[in-house]
C-alpha cells in the first residue's frame, strides 16, 4: 500500500484532525513509499524499532510516538538514536494519541470495555475520551477481574466493597479525569496511573478508584487497527508486547 494512502486512510478512520493533542497525530516521520509490512506496539521504544528491524517493516504503528508539547526539542541521545533507526532503514512511524484512546470501535477504550464485558452507554471527559457503562459486583470484583484480563494486579484505592453497576474508564494517565468521572455517576473509576491525591478524592467522595497499569490498559487499541488494516488491505501487520510494569 502506498505510505500516503496509508496515511491518509488512518487519519480519517481515527478522525485526527478533530482533536487537540500533546503531540501530531498521523506520521511523524516518513519512510519508504511501499508499506507492505508494519510492526504495531503501545510505545515507539528503541526495543521496538529493533523488533521492526528485525523483521524488514516498512513501518510502526503506535500510541505514543515522538515529539510531545513542552519537550527539549533537540535531537540529541535516545531521540537521536531512535530517529536514526527509522531514517537509516528508511521506516516510516504513524503514531495516534487521542484518536487511538477514542474511537468507539478500535479504540483503547472501547477494545479494552469489551475485553471486560462492560456495556458501553455513554461517554465523558474533554474531547469524548473517557467511557461510561454497566457491569456488576463490587468495585474489589471488579479489580479482580482486571488482574484475570489484563495479566498484572492492579491497584484498588477506596471502598472495594462498594457495588458497582455504574462504571467509567479511561486508558493510560487519566487519572485526572477521576472528578469528571465521579460527576458522571459512576460508583467506580478505571484508569491506567494514580497520582498522590486519587486516594484523597477516592476515601473522600466514596468512590473507589483502580489503576489497572497504563501499558496494561493501552495495548489493544493498536492491535484493533492492526488487525483492521490486515483485513481490509492485506498488509502484514505484527504486534509486539514489550512489558512494562507502569
Amino acid at each position: 500500500m502506498d505510505r500516503s494512502d496509508l496515511a491518509a486512510y488512518l487519519d480519517g478512520l481515527l478522525e485526527a484532525g478533530r482533536f487537540r493533542d500533546y503531540c501530531p497525530n498521523g506520521l511523524q516521520v516518513e519512510g519508504r513509499a511501499e508499506v507492505r509490512r508494519i510492526v504495531c506496539g503501545v510505545t515507539a521504544s528503541q526495543v521496538l524499532l529493533d523488533a521492526a528491524l528485525a523483521i524488514d517493516a516498512d513501518a510502526v504503528l503506535v500510541h505514543h510516538g515522538y515529539f510531545w508539547r513542552g519537550e527539549d526539542g533537540r535531537i540529541t541521545g535516545v531521540r537521536r538514536a531512535r530517529l536514526k533507526s527509522l531514517l537509516e532503514n528508511d521506516i516510516s512511524l504513524f503514531a495516534y494519541h487521542l484518536p487511538l484512546d477514542a474511537h468507539a470501535e478500535l479504540g483503547n477504550n472501547a477494545q479494552w470495555g469489551g475485553l471486560m464485558g462492560w456495556t458501553v452507554d455513554g461517554r465523558f471527559a474533554e474531547q469524548d475520551v473517557g467511557f461510561l457503562g454497566s457491569t456488576d459486583g463490587t468495585a474489589e470484583e471488579v479489580a479482580d477481574r482486571l488482574a484475570l484480563k489484563l495479566g498484572r494486579l492492579p491497584l484498588l484505592v477506596g471502598d472495594a466493597a462498594r457495588p458497582v453497576k455504574r462504571i467509567a474508564w479511561c486508558s493510560g494517565g487519566a487519572q485526572g479525569y477521576f472528578e469528571q468521572a465521579i460527576a458522571a455517576g459512576a460508583d467506580v473509576y478505571v484508569s491506567g496511573e494514580i497520582s498522590e491525591q486519587t486516594v484523597h478524592l477516592a476515601n473522600e467522595s466514596g468512590v473507589p478508584y483502580i489503576a489497572a497499569g497504563h501499558h496494561a490498559s493501552e495495548r489493544y487499541g493498536v492491535q484493533a487497527v492492526g488487525a483492521h488494516l490486515a483485513e481490509r488491505f492485506g498488509i502484514e501487520c505484527r504486534y509486539v508486547e514489550l512489558d512494562n510494569p507502569v
